[in-house]
């Protein structure tokens, strides 16, 4: 078997429980040579563009990109309006990273979700056409917009270089993202975590579906990864250290569920045994005595050094082109030091 080594790597940030660690993690990717930082934005933590906003006055090489913000609680002229403003504060490194966000979360702040694919296509669209600073008419079926543009009258008037990754799990998702890539849309999809390898091969086929259709190869998608990571000397600590992560998602997130390849009928009951969202520490600790040893490993790289890189390879040969690794433990460091020594120079 050969050496791993990856091209590129990155990690993501989020949940901490000092700030101030996110971007001390930020300048330590930067400095050991990795090559982006993305903020988690799905939950009801922290805002991704405060910190994102403080990325680029702490860093200056590394790319910057929300792991993923959704196309519904802000506007397009407000998102774009934001990225404008990150694309001048960083100096041309920040990426879009945007999803169609997931229920319950979405119902409870009073979204309806009745049809995301249509509105991711006409979101990025919109927003694509604001950031290349083009008056903007556009009546959708999920949004409409008049006589639009972002207004930069005093600062720097060229267009916006922020490249636009759709958050894709399911297969719809990912074959509309290759579209929104051959259209000249988007750059490419940031593909989910918790979910095993195996789910990236139909991913795959889905973008180069749509890519195709509309003249473009597979070759023009980028296919960042979020890779959740549990890295331990002791195998069983990391795989302990992921359980409770797991078990959250595949019981309150469903297009996790769907996508982690547990039994169906576990899932419903790790779901039930949760109860409402959000969980408590208790309900997690409780519903995570269902979750065992291989679900965890199926989905999280989770293990020794050496055990986490080569199923992050796995993750990659299965199509992902760039790692960015969610470290579930304390030790963010080490997971850089360790994944910068594979680092293809």
């Amino acid at each position: 078997m050969s050496e791993p080594e990856f091209g590129r790597v990155g990690i993501w940030n989020w949940e901490r429980k000092d700030i101030k660690d996110e971007l001390h993690y930020a300048q330590y990717a930067e400095q050991k040579g990795l090559d982006s930082i993305w903020q988690g934005e799905s939950r009801l933590v922290r805002d991704a563009m405060t910190i994102m906003g403080a990325y680029t006055q702490v860093t200056d090489d590394i790319d910057i990109a929300p792991g993923v913000t959704n196309c519904y609680t802000r506007n397009v002229a407000l998102m774009a309006q934001t990225f404008s403003t990150l694309d001048e504060l960083s100096e041309g490194r920040m990426k879009l990273g945007i999803g169609a966000w997931w229920d319950p979360l979405s119902e409870k702040v009073g979204i309806e979700r009745e049809n995301p694919l249509r509105r991711m296509w006409e979101y990025c669209t919109v927003v694509s056409d604001l950031l290349d600073l083009e008056n903007v008419t556009y009546e959708g079926e999920t949004l409409s917009v008049e006589d639009i543009e972002l207004d930069l009258v005093r600062s720097e008037a060229s267009p916006r270089d922020v490249p636009i990754y759709i958050g894709a799990t399911g297969p719809t998702m990912h074959k509309l993202t290759g579209e929104l890539v051959g259209k000249g849309i988007a750059g490419g999809v940031f593909m989910n975590y918790l979910i095993p390898p195996e789910h990236n091969e139909t991913g795959m086929e889905k973008l180069q579906e749509g890519v195709e259709k509309q003249g473009g190869s597979i070759e023009d998608v980028d296919r960042p990864q979020l890779i959740a990571v549990s890295m331990d000397e002791d195998k069983q600590a990391a795989i302990d250290e992921a359980r409770g992560l797991v078990t959250q998602y595949i019981g309150q997130q469903p297009h996790i569920k769907k996508a982690s390849g547990i039994a169906p009928e576990l899932g419903d009951e790790v779901e039930d045994e949760l109860g409402s969202w959000p969980a408590s520490a208790e309900d997690v600790e409780r519903a995570s005595r269902l979750v065992d040893d291989d679900i965890v490993t199926n989905v999280v790289a989770a293990g020794t050094p050496r055990e986490v890189v080569d199923r992050v390879q796995d993750y990659c040969d299965a199509g992902c082109t760039e790692p960015v690794l969610y470290s579930l433990g304390d030790n963010v460091e080490e997971v850089i030091d360790v994944f910068s020594e594979y680092k293809r120079v």
